[in-house]
C-alpha cells in the first residue's frame, strides 16, 4: 500500500495542473530526468509558455536537456483571480517547479519580462540556479522604451506624420513608471511590427504555419488585466537589472543572452552593453531575428544552449 501510495502521489505531481499549497500552476516537463535541467521563464506580464512549449521544448530536450515549462500565477493557463503579480509572487511560483519536479538547481532561460524575474530569483536564490539564459530579455526597461520611442520618432519624421510625432511628444513627458507610459510605448512598438520579423526564412515560416492549427497556441487565452495588475501589487514598475549581473559575476553563475538584430526593443548600444558585462562568448546576436528568437532561429538558439550548457 505504501509502495502504491508513493507511485500516485508522483504521479499527481508530474500532472499539467497540479495544485501545490493551494497554487494551480500548469506546466509541463519534456525530455529525460536525468539530462542537465532547463527551466523556460516565459513574457508578459500576461502572456504563457505555450509558443516555446508548442515549437521548442521538445527539440531542446531531443538534444538532451530536461525541460521544464510553466505559466506563472494568473497567466495563460495557471489561471487565478487572485494572483498578485508581482516578483514576489512570481518567485513563489518558480519555487514550487523547484518543488515539483524535486530540482535542486537548474539552467534559467528567460524570455523578454520574464528576463528580469530570472534575474531577480538569481539574485534572491543564486543556490538553485546553474546558469542563466537571457532570452530577447529586458535590462533595463527604460532603455527599451527609449529605443522603442527614438526607432518610431525616426520612422514618423521620415513618413512626415505629424499626428504620431505630437503622439511620442506628448509620451516623452508622461511618468516614466506609469502604466499609461508604459501601454503607449509598446502600443507604437506593436505598431510598426517591432516583435515581429519581416521576412522569416523557411524554418521559420514553417514553423509560424503551425501557429493556426496547433491546439496549444489555438486555445490559449491571455490575461489583459496582467500588466494592471501587476503595476498595482509591485513596486519595482521600471527597473535595470545591470547591476545585479554585475553581482551575479562574484556567484559564478554563467550568465548567456540571444538576441535578435531586428529586435526593435534593443539597440546596438543595449547589446553592446550588456556583451561588456557578460562576455563575447556568451552573447549571440542572430541575424534575420526579431523578438521571438527561439523560433525565429530556432536551430541557432538550440546550437547555443547546447554549446554553453552541457
Amino acid at each position: 500500500m505504501h509502495t502504491f501510495l508513493r507511485l500516485l502521489v508522483i504521479t499527481l505531481l508530474l500532472l499539467p495542473g497540479f495544485s501545490v499549497k493551494g497554487q494551480s500552476l500548469y506546466s509541463r516537463a519534456f525530455g529525460k530526468v536525468s539530462d542537465e535541467p532547463i527551466i523556460f521563464l516565459h513574457g508578459g506580464p500576461g502572456s504563457s509558455a505555450v509558443y516555446f512549449e508548442a515549437t521548442t521544448a521538445q527539440k531542446l530536450a531531443d538534444v538532451g536537456f530536461y525541460v521544464i515549462i510553466y505559466d506563472r500565477r494568473g497567466e495563460g493557463r495557471s489561471k487565478d483571480s487572485t494572483a498578485r503579480m508581482n516578483y514576489e509572487e512570481f518567485f513563489e511560483d518558480l519555487n514550487t517547479i523547484y518543488r515539483k519536479y524535486h530540482l535542486s538547481r537548474a539552467h534559467l532561460i528567460g524570455f523578454s519580462f520574464g528576463g528580469l524575474v530570472t534575474t531577480l530569483y538569481a539574485e534572491k536564490h543564486p543556490e538553485k540556479v546553474k546558469s542563466i539564459v537571457l532570452a530577447s530579455a529586458l535590462v533595463s526597461q527604460q532603455a527599451s522604451y527609449n529605443t522603442i520611442l527614438q526607432s518610431v520618432k525616426r520612422i514618423y519624421e521620415d513618413q512626415k506624420d505629424t499626428t504620431n510625432l505630437a503622439q511620442i511628444k506628448t509620451i516623452r513627458e508622461m511618468d516614466t513608471h506609469s502604466l499609461p507610459y508604459r501601454t503607449a510605448v509598446f502600443a507604437h512598438a506593436s505598431k510598426n511590427g517591432f516583435f515581429s520579423l519581416p521576412k522569416p526564412d523557411l524554418e521559420a515560416r514553417q514553423i509560424y504555419s503551425t501557429y493556426p492549427t496547433d491546439t496549444l497556441i489555438t486555445r490559449y487565452v491571455k490575461n489583459d488585466r496582467a500588466v494592471e495588475t501587476l503595476w498595482q501589487n509591485e513596486t519595482r514598475k521600471n527597473i535595470d537589472v545591470t547591476p545585479v549581473f554585475k553581482k551575479l559575476r562574484n556567484t559564478n553563475i554563467p550568465i548567456y543572452a540571444i538576441y535578435g538584430k531586428q529586435d526593435g526593443l534593443y539597440s546596438k548600444k543595449q547589446i553592446a552593453d550588456l556583451t561588456h558585462i557578460i562576455g563575447n562568448s556568451r552573447l549571440v546576436y542572430l541575424d534575420n531575428c526579431s523578438h521571438t528568437c527561439f523560433v525565429d532561429q530556432q536551430a541557432k538558439f538550440i546550437k547555443a544552449l547546447k554549446f554553453w550548457l552541457q
